[in-house]
């Protein structure tokens, strides 16, 4: 009988019932030895080999010894047959730059491939961004700037726009990803605030795609809001055709963006199989990836921005990505929550009022069970924990549009020049039917939070500065840190697993020694545990 609130079925048994198929295994083997035993060992046949009295023998064996020569050879060129139309195939999916005449930039990017791996590990990786994101830059006839709908003005760069405008005949179109985490009065008031400046795309990217070279399966059944289907991608894919119709021959689509905001899953999603590097972690994608949609038009993905130093300490904390970067969880997680409406905060993660993010941080501790040796409570833990949800894609938030602002970097003859060339009537119905499509969640239920603004980044390599061996010591350490929270935030991005279950995370964040006297427990125990675990722990009012 299958238990309430669980996925499988329980494997509990009564004793009876446990002891009589021992019994039977015990005597089906007693019967296999006894069988066994009456038809005895029987040795396998040495090969006798050519007899001495044979006619010819050293040609016989010199012949069986080359043809032995042969078989092998012949094993040894088909595997190396295989190797290399494996290679082949791999470079066909990952590098279908060598059949583009246009793409100089590109051809040389993926024609020194190993090379480029090969310094990685000796240059400093920020450097390694900035040259891959300028190289997408000058590859692209149209950039798409991806943002994140929860905080779209933190996440444009001026440093990128600008070097966009400069860079002659380039289109920058916005594309407000996540659209499903804000309420809907929101999406719209951004919108209609963004699309004053630039051409603006409604979208949420598909989160349940299958591996390369499996397509997507989507039910009849399903709901249009479910994290399968992928909502505006007609209105981008019109969007692109338009424009590439106008332009006269085939275009390179670049997408660019801070990380985590969903680069390489709109690529996903308009390939509608998971052919680019996605997670929960920040900073996946390292170099440029190049995906042909169809034959008139090819996308190109890109590593994330750097951000500056010069940054206040709330974009710092949500745009920096750990791997690259030296952040710590407790002042990162303490601007966030210092910038988030603490009212909100309090109903939306179940935690009594605080005073300081100190005591938030106890309390969110006590409430998802992260306690160190001794059963003090882990601060460090939970200030992670909220780092990383609220850096994810599953926490909602908002941020509201300022009444009347316009970059400098942005006239009338710049904005006219950016919006020529495509349907803005068309793109306008298609944010319409999207933003109908999508069901958000509702304002009071949702967090408000207070933007910095615009985020500086860094695009020339001169303006990084050199590592210091305490500055790398410490990066290993903290990147190690936040790629243990990341996994246990691990969330349907993946797209072929299945989601976390709170009660899994909150084991995961336990000490080791507790982990260590479960997996030496016997199973019965284990299954009382489980239970009074579920007893103790009311997860159900801390998730969305």
């Amino acid at each position: 009988m299958k238990r309430p609130k669980l996925k499988k079925a329980s494997k509990r048994m009564t004793c009876h019932k446990r002891y009589k198929i021992q019994k039977k295994v015990r005597e089906h083997h007693r019967k296999l030895r006894k069988e066994a035993k009456k038809r005895g060992r029987k040795k396998p046949r040495k090969d006798p080999g050519v007899p001495n009295s044979a006619p010819f023998k050293e040609a016989l064996l010199r012949e069986a010894e080359l043809r032995k020569q042969r078989l092998e050879e012949l094993k040894q060129q088909q595997k190396l047959d295989r190797q290399k139309e494996q290679d082949k195939k791999r470079r066909l999916g990952t590098d279908p730059v060598v059949e583009l005449c246009n793409m100089e930039p590109v051809k040389e990017e993926f024609g020194q491939c190993k090379a480029k791996k090969a310094k990685s590990s000796k240059q400093n990786p920020k450097r390694l961004y900035c040259q891959e994101l300028k190289k997408v830059i000058e590859a692209s006839d149209v950039v798409l700037e991806v943002l994140d709908a929860r905080d779209p003005l933190g996440c444009r760069c001026p440093q990128v726009e600008e070097a966009i405008v400069k860079g002659g005949q380039k289109k920058l179109v916005l594309v407000l990803n996540k659209s499903d985490l804000v309420p809907k009065e929101n999406l719209e008031n951004w919108l209609s605030y963004l699309t004053k400046e630039l051409p603006t795309v409604v979208f949420k990217a598909s989160t349940n795609l299958k591996d390369k070279g499996k397509r997507i399966k989507v039910k009849k059944k399903a709901a249009p809001f479910k994290s399968e289907v992928c909502v505006g991608k007609e209105g981008l894919w019109k969007l692109l055709e338009g424009f590439q119709e106008t332009y006269g021959k085939a275009i390179h689509v670049g997408v660019i963006g801070f990380p985590n905001v969903g680069k390489s899953s709109i690529i996903n999603s308009l390939k509608q199989e998971r052919i680019c590097n996605v997670g929960v972690s920040m900073g996946l994608t390292r170099y440029m990836q190049v995906v042909p949609l169809d034959k008139q038009i090819t996308i190109i993905d890109s590593p994330s921005f750097i951000v500056s130093p010069l940054n206040s300490a709330i974009a710092l904390a949500l745009r920096s990505p750990a791997s690259i970067e030296v952040v710590k969880p407790m002042e990162a997680a303490s601007a966030i929550l210092s910038h988030a409406d603490a009212r909100q905060v309090v109903l939306k993660f179940t935690v009594p009022d605080f005073k300081n993010s100190l005591e938030f941080f106890t309390s969110l501790a006590q409430r998802r069970g992260l306690h160190q040796k001794g059963g003090s409570p882990n601060v460090e833990g939970a200030a992670k924990l909220l780092w990383s949800e609220w850096t994810g894609a599953s926490l909602g938030y908002f941020c509201h549009p300022p009444t009347s602002w316009t970059p400098p970097h942005f006239n009338e003859s710049i904005v006219t020049d950016m919006k020529w060339g495509f349907n803005l009537e068309e793109l306008e119905k298609n944010n319409a039917h999207s933003i109908q499509a999508i069901r958000g969640p509702r304002l009071a239920s949702s967090i408000l939070f207070q933007s910095s603004g615009l985020t500086n980044g860094v695009i020339e390599e001169k303006d990084i500065p050199e590592e210091l061996p305490k500055q790398k010591e410490w990066k290993q350490e903290e990147r190690g840190d936040y790629e243990d929270v990341n996994t246990d935030q691990e969330c349907v991005d993946e797209g072929d697993g299945s989601d976390m279950s709170p009660e899994e995370e909150a084991c995961e964040a336990l000490p080791e020694d507790c982990q260590s006297d479960k997996q030496s427990a016997p199973s019965f125990i284990l299954d009382k545990m489980t239970e009074e675990e579920d007893d103790a722990y009311d997860f159900s009012t801390d998730y969305v």
